[in-house]
């Protein structure tokens, strides 16, 4: 039968932390940080430019919320990005300076 994965069992070499696996996923979150921030600036100047034609009340109040969402999702999505950005790049800070200290 097959047996449950036991913690115990997972050698400390497959999850160990680096300041190098930190740095370059810190990058990497950084780098789609940046697309998802361009990616909303174009976003937000097309529905800037674009005007709703409609006369129609359910329209124009179904498109605003069509709008916000899109754009919400994708602020938050750059947000999200950013914020781990800092969060691995601050993580890699700490165990450069762990490691140094050890020796």
């Amino acid at each position: 039968m097959n047996e449950p994965i036991d913690d115990a069992k997972v050698s400390p070499a497959d999850d160990q932390t680096t300041p190098l696996r930190c740095f370059f996923a810190s990058c990497i979150a950084g780098v789609l940080a940046f697309g998802s921030y361009s990616l909303f600036t174009s976003i937000v100047n097309t529905y800037a430019t674009k005007v709703i034609t409609s006369t129609n009340p359910i329209v124009i109040n179904i498109t605003s919320a069509v709008r916000t969402l899109v754009m919400g999702v994708m602020a938050l999505s750059t947000g999200v990005f950013g914020m781990v950005t800092i969060g691995l790049f601050l993580l890699g800070i700490q165990v450069t300076w762990q490691s140094l200290k050890k020796t």
